[in-house]
């Protein structure tokens, strides 16, 4: 993944640590429990407890770096959540281990960043964190801009998968269908695709439904790839958008159906995807007025 694509990947990161399982211990946590009520100020002040007993009390300092990173009862500051983020890694939480290690990355701007990031990302991973497995495996694609280390990152896909991660199921499945460090198997990667749709990822609602569109490494089952198309378009992806946009244009699979074409189409263009020769398509099958031509 590119830096710039982990900047982007970085909003969702941190729009989304609060639902993330905390690091909790076995007793009451009066903490996160204030927390979950919206009552963030006692949350704050459990926390801020707990630290004064056992200042390496994990759950208590990544809920501090979480309150701090929402802006919960206290000002919005993503560098003191990291910094509580950080300290709560190095006392052994997988999940602030994780969140520092993965925004580090995203942030990185050369080697010493991405090696600080890997080391922590290593050390969720050591504690079967699938995000951070799948980032690793990420990185073993990447492998400092030399050839892609696929056994590597096949492991580290692996061990996230195991762990229900998403895109580490996507991942696989694309090695499977494009025979990238495994024998080439559609069926093997139709299996993995299919695990992916059921946890929501939605690129893997798309290539998924190519298959199922074709009968590649599945039976054909166009209403199926037609109902996965309309799923990733309406989560936005601007494939899914043109594919059905292609779809409604020739009536293959759906009745034709060209305002819904040209709707679907204009979605993908705003996205960024122009595809020249769809366009031309619905200009042809757009009505005439009935004075052209004279």
């Amino acid at each position: 993944m590119s830096r710039s694509a982990r900047f982007a990947a970085l909003l969702w990161l941190l729009a989304s640590a609060a639902q993330a399982a905390p690091d909790a211990p076995p007793a009451p946590d009066l903490a996160f429990g204030a927390y979950q009520r919206g009552d963030y100020v006692a949350a704050m002040g459990e926390a801020k407890k707990r630290l004064s007993a056992d200042a390496r009390d994990v759950a208590a300092l990544t809920l501090v770096g979480r309150l701090h990173l929402e802006g919960a009862g206290v000002r919005k500051n993503i560098e003191q959540a990291m910094q509580w983020f950080r300290r709560a890694a190095d006392a052994g939480g997988k999940e602030a281990a994780y969140l520092f290690g993965a925004t580090t990355l995203a942030s990185a701007s050369g080697a010493e960043d991405r090696a600080l990031a890997r080391a922590y990302l290593e050390k969720a991973g050591a504690q079967e964190h699938p995000a951070a497995l799948n980032l690793l495996g990420e990185l073993a694609l990447e492998n400092n801009g030399g050839a892609p280390d696929f056994e590597t990152a096949l492991g580290y896909f692996r061990r996230a998968a195991a762990g229900e991660d998403a895109d580490a199921l996507y991942a696989l499945g694309v090695l499977y269908k494009n025979g990238k460090g495994v024998a080439k198997d559609e069926t093997e990667a139709a299996n993995w695709l299919r695990r992916a749709v059921e946890r929501g990822h939605v690129a893997a609602m798309v290539e998924l439904a190519i298959m199922e569109f074709n009968g590649a490494g599945v039976a054909r089952d166009r209403a199926e790839a037609v109902s996965l198309f309309r799923r990733a378009a309406a989560k936005g992806n601007a494939v899914a958008q043109n594919r059905l946009a292609r779809l409604f244009a020739s009536g293959l699979g759906v009745e034709k159906n060209i305002p819904e074409a040209v709707r679907l189409n204009a979605l993908a263009r705003e996205a960024g995807l122009v595809d020249e020769s769809l366009e031309a398509l619905l200009k042809s099958e757009a009505p005439t007025s009935p004075g052209a031509g004279k």
